[in-house]
């Protein structure tokens, strides 16, 4: 049963019988009415698994309702997440910025106006989350009457739907802390039963329980070894290899301040924190050693497996071959980087699959974009490691940032000019910058083609960060429904002209993540030079020096630098590290929230106007709004090589979260989303989350 994208078959599409939750008094459903509904259709339950070709697709079906990530249609249904009205997790956070008031970021996080009676972005009643979960349990739970299948398969079957099951709880525990736990089907006969909120904690270890139980009846990957590992047949579904990094990331959580802490993250008042909903009402160091542990598993087992997972590792020592490597270790369906994922055919065009935030390849529109801001492309550091300082440039510690130099190294030649990257090539993979190539080619990994022009009146950016004259001043605003408006564009995912029209899997779990995590661990545990060790193997990919090099290496006042070594300065690297490695990925967000950051939801946040500067008669360097590409460019002048900056405060739209203090009530309510009033209202045992 191929599984490369979303497969919809008539027999996925059943209608398996009502199985309402039941009591004396009242009739409880939950979340797109969880055991009473089931998918549209006539065949019954007994049909469906009295056939393994019947189950097998049941199984696809189960496939269908994962999580995906990139907002791909135009919609108000289930699932809530794929519609690119809904917005990305990683909008919320430091990193990028929507200017579109009919985006839920612009609209209800920044303006503020998100309340219970609205859904979160992965919907608690409206992801099909429940959905997915009750369907496990129907298979797991009738999977022994169904003839023609070996134990064998029976096994890896109920293994796969325990991984499913696990991972759609942990899309809303990552977002909402404990669930009811539902460990069965229900068949409408029980007279009592209980489905209230669990703690926190135990919807974690529910989840790796679920895990354990089903890494012995998964392969490690599919290899194609055998039949029955085939890759074409089976890419996409669940191996030991993504269940145990899957149950690392949740121990990862587990541990994380949000929940292991001596204080709960609001003001411990409320029913959620006194019954442990939301925190774990103490810190363990312990749990960091679980979480250390559940990644040390999953390293040891892949080296027993002959290191089948791991980085997609350049060819050659260029940044384009670096850029390459990075890109196709995401993107490219057979990359052994990539330990789950999932994936969609359906579109509202033959581009929407992927460039679902840019609508690129006409004139837009550019409503759905997500700019990246200045603070994260400061987090990429220059292309020898060191990290990004104004005042210099780790080439050879000149002041290039104050003449254009930021994103490129230009040396005038007697004909042409000669441009290198001067910044981390992981920043030309997630941000669009100006001087950039239009394409890195999918097969060769060469740059080809013009560049952006992300300059005031530039070919690309013109005025999308407009420049208004009031009473003589200049101000600084950034154009509503514009692509680049915080003076970049977003390329993670976006991947250029070569790649219009392909579908796009979501990287669910990856290799490089799972480093990131160890050394996370590794640093909460005290073990810091591993945990070093570990970011820099994720740097070396890309051609980076390693952390303390880079550190040495600098310039400016060190005094500004993490210090390396402290628990707290290395875990200030990890997690800037895997805002530059894993950007538009949630994790950037999912870090907010696990370290409860309020200071990134309160720190105002700021785009990069750029100039183009040009010689006057006078040979004097003065701003010029004029494009490059047309008269210019025909006219066989040189590329453009010397620019101005001027950093501005994004406006457009303010979030409210900025006018408080990172301390403050209203702001840490933010760190867990709320829970539908609706299903409050249902009286089955949910409570809500603080503050909302």
């Amino acid at each position: 049963m191929k599984l490369h994208h979303r497969i919809a078959s008539g027999v996925v599409a059943l209608l398996i019988g009502s199985m309402a939750f039941t009591s004396c008094t009242d009739e409880i459903k939950f979340g797109n009415a969880f055991i009473e509904k089931t998918p549209g259709g006539t065949v019954s339950l007994d049909t469906v698994f009295a056939s393994a070709e019947y189950t097998k697709q049941f199984l696809v079906g189960l496939y269908v309702l994962q999580y995906y990530g990139l907002p791909f249609k135009n919609a108000t249904s289930a699932p809530w997440s794929a519609s690119y009205w809904n917005s990305k997790l990683d909008a919320m956070t430091d990193c990028y910025q929507q200017h579109f008031s009919g985006s839920e970021a612009y609209n209800r996080y920044y303006g503020g106006l998100l309340t219970s009676n609205n859904s979160g972005l992965i919907g608690y009643s409206n992801d099909f989350v429940w959905e997915t979960v009750r369907r496990c349990w129907l298979l797991i739970d009738n999977i022994d009457n169904v003839p023609g299948l070996s134990d064998q398969e029976k096994k890896n079957m109920i293994a796969q739907a325990k991984c499913l099951a696990a991972a759609r709880y942990f899309d809303l525990y990552s977002i909402y802390g404990g669930l009811p736990i539902i460990d069965h089907t229900f068949t409408g006969t029980e007279s009592t039963f209980e489905v209230k909120r669990a703690t926190a904690e135990q919807t974690a270890l529910f989840m790796v329980r679920l895990l354990d139980e089903a890494i012995p009846d998964l392969p490690w990957a599919y290899n194609g070894n055998t039949i029955d590992t085939d890759a074409a047949n089976n890419t996409g579904r669940w191996t030991a290899a993504g269940a145990r990094a899957l149950k690392a990331k949740i121990l990862l959580f587990n541990a994380s301040p949000l929940y292991n802490d001596d204080k709960p993250y609001y003001d411990g008042n409320s029913q959620a924190e006194q019954d442990s909903l939301v925190w774990h009402g103490g810190f363990k160091q312990e749990r960091w050693q679980q979480a250390l542990q559940a990644c040390e598993d999953f390293f040891n087992d892949n080296a027993k497996n002959g290191n089948y997972w791991g980085l997609n590792m350049a060819t050659g020592t260029t940044p384009e071959a670096y850029r390459q490597a990075y890109r196709m270790g995401y993107i490219y369906q057979g990359s052994r980087e990539i330990l789950h994922r999932t994936a969609v055919t359906t579109t509202t065009s033959n581009k929407a699959s992927y460039q679902w935030w840019n609508f690129v390849g006409g004139s837009g529109p550019f409503r759905h974009s997500y700019g990246p801001t200045e603070e994260y492309v400061e987090m990429f550091p220059w292309a020898n490691g060191t990290p990004f300082d104004w005042k210099q440039d780790s080439i050879d510690g000149k002041i290039y940032g104050e003449k254009g130099q930021l994103f490129y190294k230009y040396t005038q030649l007697k004909t042409s000019v000669k441009k290198d990257a001067s910044r981390d090539p992981r920043l030309y993979e997630n941000a669009i910058v100006n001087g950039q190539t239009l394409s890195l080619n999918w097969t060769t990994g060469k740059a080809e083609g013009d560049t952006y022009e992300l300059w005031v009146g530039g070919e690309h950016e013109s005025n999308d960060v407009a420049i208004l004259d009031e009473d003589g001043k200049t101000k600084i605003t950034e154009k509503d429904v514009a692509r680049f408006s915080t003076g970049y564009g977003t390329m993670k995912y976006f991947l250029g002209q070569e790649y219009y029209g392909k579908f796009v899997h979501w990287v669910y779990l990856s290799y490089d993540e799972m480093l990131l995590m160890y050394a996370e661990c590794l640093a909460q545990c005290g073990r810091l030079d591993e945990a070093i060790a570990k970011v820099d193997e994720v740097r070396a990919r890309v051609g980076l020096k390693g952390l303390k090099y880079g550190q040495a290496a600098f310039k400016g006042d060190k005094s500004t630098l993490p210090n390396l070594s402290t628990k707290e300065g290395v875990l200030s690297e990890v997690l800037r590290e895997r805002a530059c490695e894993l950007g538009m990925s949630n994790n950037r967000y999912y870090d907010m929230i696990r370290y409860k950051r309020t200071d990134w939801m309160t720190k105002r946040l700021h785009g990069l106007v750029t100039y183009r500067m040009m010689q006057n008669s006078k040979r004097e360097w003065v701003r010029s709004s004029r494009p490059y590409i047309g008269d210019d460019k025909k006219a066989g002048l040189k590329e453009p090589s010397v620019f101005d900056y001027e950093i501005f405060e994004l406006q457009n739209r303010a979030r409210y979260l900025w006018d408080y203090s990172p301390n403050d009530l209203e702001v840490r309510k933010w760190l867990l989303m709320p829970l539908p009033l609706s299903e409050i209202n249902k009286n089955y045992g949910l409570v809500q989350n603080p503050g909302w």
